[in-house]
């Protein structure tokens, strides 16, 4: 498991309840885009599984809901080949780099249309 995302209406005040209500710690917080700032949190006992807060780019109603699951891979082009194979719907055909180009993403749909997400780091 590499992290769920949560959309949030207010990133502000959804940071300081992850962090000083349940305990998580901050590991980044950036805008991705005009309309999209994204922050990813840790709980110290458990550093490789983060929750991502996604503020933006969605509609108002989509906010406090779980956004997507994702999994680490080590080989995310292999895995997208794997799942193209097997009959996967895949969102993303070829992988994204993100958060300064040390992230690779993919997404693609579980079996009820679930928004799934794959990350090599």
């Amino acid at each position: 498991m590499e992290h769920v995302g949560i959309m949030v209406k207010d990133m502000d005040e959804s940071l300081a309840f992850y962090q000083n209500i349940l305990g998580l710690e901050l590991r980044h917080r950036e805008w991705i885009s005009d309309s999209v700032e994204l922050a990813f949190l840790f709980f110290p006992e458990q550093p490789s599984v983060e929750v991502e807060l996604v503020y933006g780019g969605g509609p108002v109603e989509n906010q406090g809901i779980v956004n997507h699951l994702a999994f680490t891979v080590e080989n995310i082009e292999a895995e997208l080949v794997r799942f193209k194979e097997a009959g996967v719907k895949l969102v993303d055909e070829e992988p994204r780099s993100v958060l300064g180009g040390t992230v690779k993403i993919a997404f693609f749909q579980g079996p009820n249309g679930e928004k799934l997400e794959l990350v090599e780091r």
